[in-house]
């Protein structure tokens, strides 16, 4: 798809309709910036599936108008897809020194690092692509280095958040700037694209702050050790952590390759204080008495491979929980995880574990990291935009920021809620949909990326549900007869010791049919599968409502 010439062209290639997997584009001629590139984890419909990362097909068309990657902040669900992306389309990238520095992490393991052209920024720099002029301003979230930007066209100015929300006593700095904000408001501001992810919830997100001494108070009082799990990414929950060890005199253990990467990176940057002699090793926690240990590790999302899960299941190689010892779950689950994680916990009670999780004030172990109606709202009203396009949300969320927009004096066709892939134009200063550009779900299986198509799910979801049944025959090349009687393997159908009937009867009906078949049938391998794939089938399903996988092997001798 060509865009006309002097035309604006913004689009979201993911991060609209959904949470995670943030992908935003802005074109002006023939000047292409994209902003942040995520990734999110697959739910049970997608078997075997590692990753999901955002479709890249009008950016691969177009490749030689794409200029730059912009990235708002260091989380997964922004930062995630950037090694897929740069396989195929290896751009400059730009972002503030700890969202590169966790980049750095990622474009190692893919052996993209050496190639890659990545710059630092700040909330003074100015970034020129064309006749594009990016800038940016600072923002707090729940991990540091937060930036929004301010792109300048000659079609007006556009505005991304980023992921925000107004927190004024932030663990670490910089404050949100809102005279920052203001100016640019100022300045005239044509589309705001704004995340709505907490666009339900009415009045202000606490602020971070809030977490650290409910965590402070469970170390305190815990008489054992203490097990605690977060987002290796969020900086400032994990600087609380540090901080409550330190404090209560104990001994910190990091487990998860995630966040022994994030930790090391934040303490070398500077993000983290850290000391030294904090730190231990997990195979050195016997050399201490339990009252003097914290465990910080991976797994608040109930992950089946991360440590947490792990230490539930009593899997670890080093480290397990004794009953009495306190665990702290300090995160909210991410909409799809919740089964995963109160399987976790139940094991975690089983072990006799004193569990402590949940957001409410009885805990008091999480805040989110986005802002709430009355922060969408202040955004708003900084920017003054002409026109606002929700983004970062399910379409509930995106529906209720624009209510919100409405609130503050934002006409209702002013409120554009697209979908993957739809366009928003701006011509002459005036915005309507535009053509519609590839986007969707481009999926990661080990080494192959996008190349799993709906066929392949639907097979697997297949013998997910009902199994395989594998019919080998044997056929002599010259009489066309069978030489051996055929030979029926189960595989996730039934257990063939336990349902000798059955499969003997299939074994049966088998050799029936092949004795049926006439000589020129016998010749013709595709009429001999489908026959033995359609009346095997009819057989099973009659004697047990399944529907297994049959899959027909025909060896010629």
């Amino acid at each position: 798809m060509k865009l006309a010439e002097n035309k604006l062209l913004i689009a979201a290639l993911g991060g609209v309709n959904e949470i995670g997997k943030n992908m935003y584009l802005i074109q002006y001629d023939q000047d292409i910036v994209v902003i942040d590139c995520g990734s999110k984890f697959p739910d049970e419909s997608l078997p075997g599936i590692d990753l999901i990362v955002p479709d890249i097909t009008y950016l691969l068309e177009n490749r030689d108008k794409v200029r730059a990657l912009i990235v708002t902040h260091g989380h997964e669900d922004h930062i995630g897809g950037i090694p897929y992306l740069l396989k195929q389309l290896n751009v400059p990238v730009y972002g503030t020194q700890l969202t590169i520095g966790l980049i750095k992490i990622k474009l190692k393991e893919h052996g993209l690092l050496r190639n890659a052209e990545l710059q630092v920024i700040n909330v003074d720099s100015t970034v020129h692509v064309g006749a594009i002029q990016a800038s940016f301003f600072a923002t707090s979230h729940s991990i540091p280095d937060c930036v929004g930007i301010f792109f300048q066209t000659p079609e007006g100015n556009v505005v991304h958040t980023g992921d925000f929300k107004f927190d004024m006593s932030p663990v670490s700095g910089p404050y949100p700037d809102l005279h920052r904000m203001a100016d640019i408001g100022k300045q005239g501001v044509k589309v705001l694209l704004s995340e709505s992810t907490n666009a339900e919830r009415p009045g202000f997100t606490p602020s971070e702050r809030s977490v650290g001494g409910h965590i402070l108070d469970a170390f305190a009082r815990a008489e054992q050790q203490v097990f605690i799990s977060t987002f290796a990414s969020n900086v400032n929950r994990v600087q609380q952590i540090i901080d409550a060890a330190m404090e209560t005199n104990r001994k910190l253990v990091l487990l998860g390759r995630s966040m022994v990467n994030v930790v090391s990176v934040a303490k070398d940057l500077g993000y983290l204080k850290l000391p030294d002699d904090l730190l231990i090793d997990a195979k050195m926690t016997e050399q201490y008495p339990p009252e003097k240990i914290a465990i910080l590790c991976t797994g608040s999302q109930g992950e089946p491979m991360a440590a947490l899960s792990r230490l539930a299941s009593s899997r670890h190689p080093h480290i397990e929980i004794l009953p009495g010892d306190t665990v702290i779950i300090a995160a909210g689950a991410i909409p799809g995880n919740e089964r995963n994680l109160a399987h976790v916990i139940d094991n975690l009670y089983v072990l006799g574990a004193n569990v402590i999780y949940g957001s409410g004030s009885s805990a008091g172990m999480h805040v989110s990291g986005h802002g709430s109606q009355e922060e969408l709202k202040l955004m708003l009203t900084l920017m003054k935009p002409e026109y606002l396009i929700p983004v970062h949300g399910e379409f509930r969320m995106l529906y209720q920021h624009r209510l919100l927009a409405e609130s503050v004096g934002i006409p209702n066709e002013n409120v554009f809620i697209v979908r993957n892939g739809e366009t928003v134009q701006i011509e002459a200063g005036t915005a309507l949909l535009g053509p519609k550009i590839p986007a969707g779900n481009s999926l990661v299986d080990g080494l192959g990326i996008g190349d799993i198509g709906n066929i392949v799910l639907r097979d697997r979801r297949h013998l997910s549900s009902d199994g395989m049944l594998i019919i080998v025959t044997t056929l002599s090349k010259n009489q066309r007869q069978m030489l051996v009687a055929p030979e029926v393997i189960s595989r996730g159908f039934v257990y063939v010791r336990d349902s000798e009937a059955l499969m003997n009867e299939i074994h049966e009906n088998v050799k029936s049919i092949m004795d049926n078949l006439t000589e020129s049938e016998m010749s013709q391998w595709n009429v001999i599968k489908q026959t033995l794939k359609d009346n095997i089938g009819r057989l099973i399903y009659s004697q047990t409502k399944r529907r297994p996988m049959i899959l027909p092997i025909i060896i010629e001798i």
